[in-house]
């Protein structure tokens, strides 16, 4: 196995444990913004001392970043939070399963960005099998209540979270490339400790501007939400130093395989059942990871 599909495996799964126990969180009185910064508070002082142990280890000196490293790392963070924001809200909206799988657009827009912005595009194998995971997500996408809208709220909601999350790859793609010729590592563990102090900064700033009290009910809660904050730090790393090895769009195609991890979240965690249609999706959307794959091979 490639190294760049490990991480991204590895990634995948803990950004799937992360989604359950912010869920989980939004029945502990938190608000939507809360849950969302603490996937933020407590990554960030993690990441940092990461950054400085790989530092210390590699006997390597902080590089100087440059300003198209910071514009990448604050486009990034800007588009994951309101990105992050958005799945939290989808989560009280529909089924947890069919609610990431809306995400899953994601793919196509970020193909798209990382062409336009950095410069490397999808081969015509790989367009045709992300189309197979978009079919996937337009079965998951309607409503399943009798006289419904085909694209209703849920649906808006996955597609612009997905948009965002696409921005957010391509933009860490771009920040761990600017540190170049560090390795790899290196330059994930610095990109994402960079990303998540910004995000923290401006996640308390927010809270407090719009949500008095907040912030001391994430704090008080600092059992459930280190672990959010834990297990968002060690998925950021995997996707970053994903990010810092391949394409920005192949990462995270094969990063579809997390709609596996949340069908079984979905099943064993919150006891909800999936329809035949929406079974269907997913079953689309893994077939597109797989031929994917085969295209990469």
């Amino acid at each position: 196995m490639e190294t760049w599909v490990f991480f991204t495996l590895a990634a995948a799964a803990m950004q799937t444990l992360r989604f359950v126990l912010q869920k989980l969180l939004r029945g502990a009185g938190l608000s939507t913004g809360g849950a969302t910064f603490a996937r933020f508070l407590f990554a960030a002082p993690i990441a940092c001392a990461i950054a400085a142990a790989t530092l210390a280890a590699t006997d390597q000196a902080l590089p100087l970043p440059s300003a198209r490293f910071w514009g990448f790392v604050l486009l990034g963070g800007a588009a994951q939070i309101v990105a992050t924001f958005l799945t939290v809200a989808l989560f009280a909206l529909r089924n947890f399963a069919v609610g990431v799988a809306f995400t899953k657009t994601e793919t196509v827009q970020v193909a798209l960005f990382s062409a336009v912005v950095l410069g490397e595009p999808v081969s015509a194998f790989g367009w045709g099998a992300i189309g197979v995971g978009l079919v996937g997500v337009l079965f998951l996408s309607r409503n399943p209540e009798a006289g419904a809208r085909f694209f209703g709220r849920p649906a808006l909601y996955g597609i612009l979270a997905g948009g965002l999350f696409g921005i957010s790859a391509v933009g860490y793609r771009g920040a761990t490339l600017e540190l170049l010729p560090l390795g790899f590592f290196p330059r994930a563990i610095l990109a994402l400790a960079a990303a998540t102090v910004a995000q923290s900064v401006a996640m308390s700033a927010w809270l407090a501007w719009r949500e008095p009290g907040e912030l001391g009910r994430v704090l008080a809660r600092w059992r459930r939400t280190a672990l959010v904050g834990l297990t968002g730090v060690l998925g950021s790393l995997g996707w970053f130093a994903a990010f810092s090895l391949q394409n920005a769009a192949y990462v995270r195609a094969v990063g579809q395989v997390e709609i596996v991890f949340t069908l079984l979240a979905s099943a064993f965690f919150f006891r909800e059942r999936l329809r035949l249609r929406e079974a269907l999706g997913i079953a689309l959307v893994v077939g597109s990871l797989m031929l994917i794959v085969f295209a990469l091979g």
